[in-house]
């Protein structure tokens, strides 16, 4: 059974170096197709300039509104919002507003650290 339920470990929010929280909710090798979490930036912050090698990642905003920046091209969003990223294009987001920006961060296949590619 233990390929199809996976226990929650009551999954805490912590900081990266990229500059915001993160709360991974699924990220198993049960399911490598993918991966999901939740960011939140605080206001006023940009994260680190980055791309990840071999998977698309698709932020849904949850709240808030930010300034995307993808592959140099800049663009406000807001709730409600999607943005994909393909493989290996640079992406960064600044929250705009007085509260937090979050935003669902789906990748596909799942993260992993060594896709993750520091672009500062």
């Amino acid at each position: 059974m233990t390929d199809y339920f996976v226990k929650s470990d009551e999954a805490a929010e912590f900081w990266t170096d990229e500059r915001c929280f993160i709360t991974e909710l699924c990220n198993t090798g049960y399911a490598p197709g993918g991966s999901l979490a939740i960011a939140r930036v605080e206001p006023g912050v940009t994260t680190q300039l980055h791309s990840l090698t071999g998977l698309t990642e698709t932020y849904v905003v949850i709240e808030g509104s930010g300034l995307m920046e993808v592959d140099g091209n800049r663009f406000n969003i807001a709730a409600g919002d999607q943005v994909v990223i393909p493989p290996g294009i640079s992406q960064r987001v600044t929250a705009l507003g007085e509260s937090d920006f979050r935003f669902y961060c789906l990748c596909t296949p799942r993260f992993c650290a060594d896709s993750y590619v520091n672009l500062e």
